[in-house]
């Protein structure tokens, strides 16, 4: 799309062109010449514009399980939204992480091949100071984990991997499990440097500590499933069908729900204290005359005029007419 000049970039380029600083000759010299688009074969486009917004969607889903789920486990505030979504080669997203810190590394089966978490330190600390009793500050801690401090990482993270199962469930049924747990990034190749991946960028605040959530998501990994994130995919599978017989238990069950009938003879307005007053004997006289039909009553909805009567000794109505939703009468 061409650009959009506004009124006052319109005026300085005409007070240019007529004071001779630009040439309109020249400009147009300009807009014949075939520009070019700088391309980096070292940062290849493996995943469509369609298949980014697919991917957005679904860790969107993933972003709102994270958040109940931690905020139940830490008991504190929790908020977590996706940031961005990107794709670069993993060399590029390696060096765009600290030096020091939490990767939790994981597979998911039917895939092949490991994906990664990667936790900034204020988040991943915050975490563990808020599940050993802190107030869940962010944390100067530096270096290796404890063993204790590891295991209870790992817990979390692994549990957190069932909401990543949950969020992709309309697109593959998967069976993630941690693998290992690292705070270096130098020690995990996943993949080569040049293959490009996707990385979900998760904005997380926990209290007052905030910090960012990254998920790495080599192509390689998601190729058989290229196909089904195509955005009518995607939709399509969202849309739960049922076999036919589901559809004939529903129905049967709808028939032999019970909905209560209501004969309503007339209404009468009485004061409280004449309420109290009631003696056996005592006549109320409705709003209605004895000619006039009855409203037949489902649930709380008028939905039959009907004549009042006996039948085989037992007070019984006749219904003769329909009535609309708007209350507007039809004939049956």
């Amino acid at each position: 799309m061409s650009e959009v000049l506004s009124q006052s970039e319109i005026d300085a380029l005409l007070a240019a062109i007529s004071s001779g600083e630009m040439n309109a000759e020249e400009l147009k010299k300009e807009e014949l010449e075939k520009k070019v688009k700088v391309y980096d074969f070292k940062r290849a486009l493996r995943f469509s514009k369609d298949q980014i917004r697919t991917l957005t969607r679904i860790h969107e889903n993933y972003a709102r399980l994270l958040t109940t789920y931690f905020s139940a486990q830490l008991r504190t505030f929790v908020q977590i939204s996706v940031a961005s979504v990107d794709q670069l080669p993993y060399e590029e997203f390696i060096r765009s992480i600290p030096k020091m810190t939490i990767l939790n590394i994981f597979e998911a089966e039917p895939l092949e091949g490991r994906m990664v978490m990667e936790v900034n330190p204020n988040i991943a600390y915050a975490m563990l100071e808020r599940l050993l009793g802190g107030a869940g500050t962010t944390s100067n801690k530096t270096g290796a984990l404890t063993e204790i401090e590891t295991i209870i990482m790992e817990r979390i993270f692994s549990r957190a991997l069932d909401s990543f199962m949950e969020a992709w469930k309309n697109v593959v049924d998967m069976e993630p499990e941690l693998e290992l747990l690292e705070v270096n990034p130098q020690f995990m190749q996943i993949v080569s440097p040049n293959e490009t991946v996707a990385v979900i960028s998760f904005s997380t605040k926990i209290g007052e500590t905030t910090g960012m959530i990254n998920l790495c998501l080599p192509h390689v990994v998601l190729e058989p499933l290229m196909v089904k994130l195509s955005a009518h995919y995607w939709l399509s599978t969202q849309k739960k069908t049922r076999d036919e017989r589901e559809i004939e238990i529903l129905q049967e069950r709808v028939r032999i729900a019970k909905l209560p009938l209501i004969a309503e003879l007339g209404t009468s307005t009485i004061s409280v204290s004449e309420f109290l007053n009631l003696a056996l004997g005592d006549v109320i006289q409705l709003d209605q005359r004895t000619e006039d039909k009855v409203k037949v009553l489902i649930g709380r909805k008028a939905k039959y005029l009907a004549t009042p009567g006996t039948s085989r000794g037992r007070s019984a109505i006749l219904i003769e007419k329909a009535l609309e939703e708007e209350g507007v009468e039809e004939d049956e």
